[in-house]
């Protein structure tokens, strides 16, 4: 086994935490996805593309790929996890498109083995891999030529270094030690809602993450999501225009302070044909 994926061992368990949150999948969260989707990506550029999902987790923007009519889809996760939940999502769904869901490390994908796609998607991954650029350049390689790299990564914060120290404490802790920081964090967030006027309530129960998660698997999330790097739109600028890379849509935020987390960046960028 090749030592990246090896290292899954290392990561926190976001596998387990996808697998959760797959029983509360139906037509709502795959409707949210497919929202999600469309944002960054036009249903002509789906439409009869090839789209590979680095870092699948739930396998529900794999769906909503096939539900846009992709001409095929291939979903790659190094949690176990992670690939038997979107094999069992992707099962269930009536398609003929062809799709195949399998353990992978986006350090072992090669495209002279897998090939190129279309679309090259992942959300909120490559920041977890330990070397998110090294895993970025991997990720650029396997779109084809006049395809799009679309990526949503951890924006940066003036909390940084806080968060990492936090997600490395929690990956590694016993369940009821990952319990008593979650119930800080949301007694945290409950009490920022009451000084700014907001409804908690309303908040949990309105909530959509750009993943289709729920509140509190996403507070899970966030909290353990180890490793942990951030970048900003410059720098990914920068990157990719290297890689013969030209941006086609960015949506990205200021330098926060970050006191409950960063969210993701999100960019798309096509690759020169």
């Amino acid at each position: 086994m090749n030592d990246k994926l090896k290292d899954a061992e290392t990561h926190f368990k976001f596998g387990a935490n996808w697998a959760s949150y797959a029983a509360l999948i139906g037509e709502p969260q795959i409707a949210e996805a497919k929202k999600g989707l469309l944002k960054l990506v036009s249903e002509r550029d789906i439409a009869g593309r090839s789209f590979l999902d680095l870092g699948c987790g739930s396998g529900l923007h794999a769906l909503a790929a096939l539900r846009l009519n992709a001409s095929r889809v291939m979903a790659i996760d190094i949690d176990p996890d992670s690939v038997a939940t979107t094999q069992a999502l992707l099962s269930s769904e009536a398609s003929r498109k062809p799709w195949q869901a399998r353990r992978m490390s986006v350090f072992d994908a090669d495209p002279v083995k897998i090939g190129t796609f279309d679309i090259v998607y992942s959300w909120g991954v490559l920041h977890h891999t330990g070397s998110m650029w090294e895993a970025v350049d991997k990720a650029a390689a396997l779109v084809a030529p006049g395809g799009l790299l679309v990526m949503a990564l951890y924006r940066k914060t003036r909390t940084d270094a806080f968060w990492k120290f936090e997600k490395r404490v929690y990956a590694h802790a016993a369940p009821f030690a990952q319990g008593a920081i979650r119930g800080a964090y949301v007694w945290a967030f409950r009490l920022a809602c009451l000084l700014t006027g907001r409804s908690f309530h309303d908040y949990v129960v309105n909530y959509r993450s750009s993943r289709g998660m729920d509140f509190h698997h996403d507070v899970h999330d966030w909290l353990g999501g180890y490793p942990y790097e951030t970048t900003d739109a410059a720098e990914i600028e920068a990157r990719l225009s290297k890689l013969g890379f030209s941006a086609e849509r960015v949506f990205a935020q200021p330098l926060s302070i970050g006191i409950f987390g960063s969210g993701c960046d999100e960019f798309v960028y096509r690759r020169a044909g």
